[in-house]
C-alpha cells in the first residue's frame, strides 16, 4: 500500500506540474510603448484570483499604462463576469525587453521555462502555495525563484503574505496591491429589514472542519430554528444576494492569500465568525467580527453558538456590527486604493 501511494502521488504531481507549464512566449526587439502583460491560466471557472488580474489590467489601462491579460490560447477570455478587458494570447503577442511580464505564482514549478531576457514580476496571490511542487531535496535554496533570470519584484495581496514573501526571499523587493471587494455587487440589504435565521458558509473550504463545527452546533441544539445555506456553484450576483439574506457567515478559510469570501460576506452586512485563513487577519476586527484561532474547531463552535444566541435576543445589534464591517471593507478595499497601489508599484519599472 505504501508503494502504491507513492506511485499515485508521483503521478498526481507529474500531472499537476504539467498543467502549470507556461505557453511558449514569443520575443522580439523593442517596438514602442512598454506593455505590462499578466500571464494567466485559461481557467473558465469562477476564480477570485482571475477576477483580480482582470481588474489590475483594467485599472492600469485606464490610468494610461498599457496592460493586457496574456492567456494561453487565442480567443480565450473569462466570461463568467462582464468585462471588456484588453486580452491577448501567447499565440498573438510578441514581448520585448521593455515590456514587463507579470506571472501568477501558479506557474512556480516552471518559472525557469520563461524567456530569460524578459523582465518579470511574480504576482503571488497566495504565498502559502509558493513552494507547491518544489521537492525539498531536489531544489536549490530559494526555489522556485532560484535560477530564474530578471525577476524584478514580487507582488502580494495582503499584509500577511507580504511578510511571508519578504522572509522567504529577502533579496527580492516585495510590494503589495490590495484586493478589491466589489461593493457594487456586495452590499448590505435594507437597513430596517431583519433577515431570517440563516447561516451562510462555503462547503468546499475545510470540509472536515466544517462538518466538525456544524456537528458540534447541532449536538448542542444551537442550530434549532436556523437554516444552513451552503454557497457553491453560484454566480457572483447570486452569492451576493444569498449573503444579504444571511445575518451570519461562518468562515472556513485556510492559509489564504487574502480570503475573499469572508470579506465579501462582511461587505454584504453579515456578521462573520470563524477562521481568518491567516491572510484575512488584517480585516477580521473584533469590533465587528469573531476571529477564531486556526484549527480550533471547539472554539469555533462556541463562538458561533454565542453569535447565534445573540442574534436571537438582539438581531438589531448583530446587524449593526455587520453594517460596521461593510463600511470598513468598502473604505479599505476600494478600486481607488488599488489604483494607487498599482501606480506606486509599477512606477519604478516603467
Amino acid at each position: 500500500m505504501g508503494a502504491a501511494r507513492r506511485v499515485a502521488h508521483a503521478v498526481q504531481r507529474a500531472q499537476d506540474v504539467k498543467v502549470r507549464q507556461p505557453p511558449a512566449i514569443r520575443t522580439g526587439p523593442p517596438s514602442g510603448q512598454p506593455v505590462i502583460y499578466y500571464l494567466t491560466p485559461d481557467n473558465p471557472k469562477p476564480s477570485g484570483g482571475l477576477r483580480q488580474i482582470y481588474r489590475h489590467v483594467d485599472l492600469l489601462n485606464a490610468s494610461g499604462t498599457a496592460a493586457a491579460v496574456l492567456h494561453h490560447e487565442r480567443g480565450f477570455r473569462c466570461d463568467w463576469f462582464p468585462n471588456d478587458t484588453r486580452v491577448t494570447s501567447a499565440a498573438e503577442a510578441v514581448l520585448t525587453p521593455e515590456d514587463l511580464l507579470v506571472v501568477a505564482e501558479w506557474y512556480g514549478p516552471a518559472l525557469g521555462r520563461l524567456p530569460a531576457g524578459l523582465r518579470k514580476v511574480i504576482f503571488n496571490q497566495n504565498a502559502y502555495r509558493t513552494f507547491d511542487q518544489q521537492p525539498f531535496d531536489a531544489t536549490p535554496p530559494g526555489a522556485p525563484l532560484a535560477g530564474v533570470a530578471n525577476v524584478l519584484a514580487l507582488l502580494a495581496v495582503s499584509e500577511d503574505n507580504e511578510e511571508f514573501l519578504r522572509y522567504a526571499f529577502p533579496q527580492v523587493p516585495v510590494g503589495r496591491a490590495r484586493v478589491v471587494v466589489d461593493t457594487d455587487v456586495f452590499f448590505p440589504g435594507d437597513r430596517d429589514e431583519i433577515p431570517a435565521r440563516r447561516i451562510a458558509y462555503l462547503p468546499r473550504r475545510r470540509r472536515a472542519d466544517a462538518e466538525q463545527v456544524l456537528h458540534l452546533l447541532r449536538a448542542r441544539g444551537a442550530l434549532t430554528g436556523w437554516e444552513l445555506v451552503p454557497i457553491d456553484g453560484v454566480p457572483e450576483s447570486g452569492i451576493a444576494e444569498l449573503l444579504r439574506g444571511c445575518p451570519v457567515f461562518l468562515s472556513f478559510s485556510e492559509r489564504e492569500g487574502f480570503g475573499l469570501p469572508p470579506a465579501e460576506a462582511m461587505a454584504s452586512g453579515a456578521y462573520v465568525v470563524g477562521f481568518t485563513g491567516l491572510g484575512g487577519r488584517e480585516f477580521f476586527d473584533e469590533m465587528f467580527s469573531v476571529p477564531v484561532p486556526e484549527d480550533d474547531v471547539l472554539a469555533f463552535a462556541k463562538r458561533a453558538a454565542q453569535a447565534l444566541e445573540t442574534y436571537e435576543t438582539d438581531p438589531g445589534g448583530v446587524r449593526a456590527m455587520g453594517r460596521l464591517a461593510a463600511h470598513h471593507i468598502r473604505d479599505r478595499y476600494s478600486v481607488d486604493g488599488l489604483r494607487d497601489d498599482l501606480a506606486a508599484f509599477y512606477s519604478r519599472f516603467l
